[in-house]
């Protein structure tokens, strides 16, 4: 067979990458002509791969950003050191594959399969040279489903990835980052969890003791942590919401508040539509729950777990969420505004107080938010496409990787050096 094809330091076109693909193919069918794809410090970033074999090919140092590149085999290939970040790798093939140092950030990774991959510390490279090796960044993809069984991913950082009934068995997870990490009905058996940084991880429906080795669950959520389920409350909950709801067109004369401080709620999987105007429900655990246009105006929701709910439409104008965590949650034309009260001749504005909220990856697309207080959110990578951000105190929030094209940020308190990189004055809308 030819020397294998190599192409370096620039960018390459759809047509380019389609040819190298179509030489790739012969040569693993071991036809004349064939040359197995080697592309090192290559910029493929927006083109399409999906479903094609690269079995065995090299992609080292390649940056391979929002790529499409589902169903694709990239079983046994190298792609040391590559940026995969927000691409497609639903059902994509990692089998054994070399994928030390890589960067996989906010990617899809639905149903991918990474068995006995090695995703140890690699160097990044850059300008041609491998800098200080770094560790595998898994942040906030969603690898659901996935499949790492027998895979070497100690010391890689899976931080806010959303890992349900992933097939983890014998995998080396030894000093690995799994803070804020879904890991809700994982197979862990076998895997070795020594050293790994377990806060805020969701363990739930999870078989502690099949795990190899000892480590601290002390911060993580368990089964036995969650708190008590509403399905335990002594009047079931529709009839106290019946109860809340008069007490709420009564002006508090008839019916009782609805107190759900502490509990967990995911056992009802939905409170879709439901009027809980003024609901008192701190540190309440709503994780993954169909909350579609749900109305919590004026409720007291500080430290509630919302992540990964669906909240489109959701309305919480005038309500308190201070470090409430809306981790991957899709609260796309949600209500945060002020409420004004009216009683007699005396009027008020309560603003949405969300100081400390957590919205990392949440999808906060044409949300409106003006005059809310936002002061220390955590807003990074979070999609904020035409957002209404007016008037907010945004002092100390992070922006870090925010997609802001058309927010309006008209009369905004803002830092220097909140944005990150995604920042863009160039996108943003403001009224004239």
């Amino acid at each position: 067979m030819s020397e294998p094809l190599s192409v370096q330091n620039e960018k390459m076109t759809q047509d380019q990458l389609d040819a190298m693909v179509s030489l790739h193919t012969r040569y693993l069918e071991g036809r004349i002509g064939g040359r197995r794809a080697t592309l090192k410090h290559t910029d493929l970033s927006g083109l399409i791969l999906k479903n094609k074999n690269l079995r065995g090919a090299d992609f080292s140092g390649c940056v391979m950003r929002r790529m499409d590149l589902s169903n694709t085999n990239f079983q046994e290939s190298v792609l040391y050191a590559c940026d995969l970040s927000f691409s497609n790798l639903n059902n994509t093939s990692f089998v054994r594959a070399d994928m030390r140092g890589i960067r996989i950030e906010s990617a899809n990774m639905v149903g991918a399969d990474l068995e006995k991959a090695d995703l140890r510390v690699g160097a990044i490279a850059q300008d041609g040279m491998y800098s200080v090796p770094q560790a595998v960044n898994f942040r906030g993809a969603n690898l659901s489903g996935a499949r790492l069984s027998g895979s070497m991913a100690n010391n890689a950082d899976f931080s806010d990835a959303i890992m349900s009934q992933v097939n983890l068995q014998n995998a080396d997870f030894r000093g690995a980052k799994l803070t804020g990490a879904d890991l809700t009905g994982a197979d862990v058996q076998g895997v070795q969890f020594s050293g790994a940084k377990l806060e805020n991880t969701i363990l739930t429906g999870v078989d502690i003791e099949s795990v190899k080795d000892d480590f601290d669950i002390s911060a993580a959520i368990t089964d036995e942590n969650i708190g008590p389920s509403v399905t335990e409350l002594v009047t079931p909950l529709v009839k106290l919401i019946e109860e809340h709801q008069l007490w709420v067109e009564s002006s508090g004369e008839r019916g009782r508040q609805l107190d759900l401080t502490d509990y967990d709620l995911r056992e009802i999987g939905s409170l879709k539509m439901e009027k809980l105007t003024a609901l008192r429900a701190r540190r309440a655990k709503f994780f993954a729950m169909n909350l579609f246009r749900v109305e919590l105006q004026s409720a007291t929701l500080d430290e509630c777990d919302f992540r990964r709910c669906d909240l489109e439409g959701a309305d919480f104008r005038g309500s308190s969420l201070q470090r409430a965590k809306f981790l991957h949650a899709r609260l796309a034309k949600s209500n945060f505004t002020a409420l004004l009260f009216n009683k007699s001749k005396n009027s008020r504005i309560a603003p949405c107080d969300l100081r400390w909220a957590e919205f990392r990856y949440a999808d906060l697309s044409e949300a409106r938010l003006k005059g809310a207080n936002l002061q220390y959110a955590d807003l990074s990578y979070a999609n904020l496409t035409g957002c209404d951000l007016r008037e907010c105190d945004l002092t100390g929030a992070n922006l870090e990787g925010a997609m802001m094209d058309d927010a309006d940020l008209e009369d905004a308190i803002m830092e220097d050096g909140n944005f990150g990189r995604a920042f863009s004055l160039g996108s943003l809308k403001t009224e004239e």
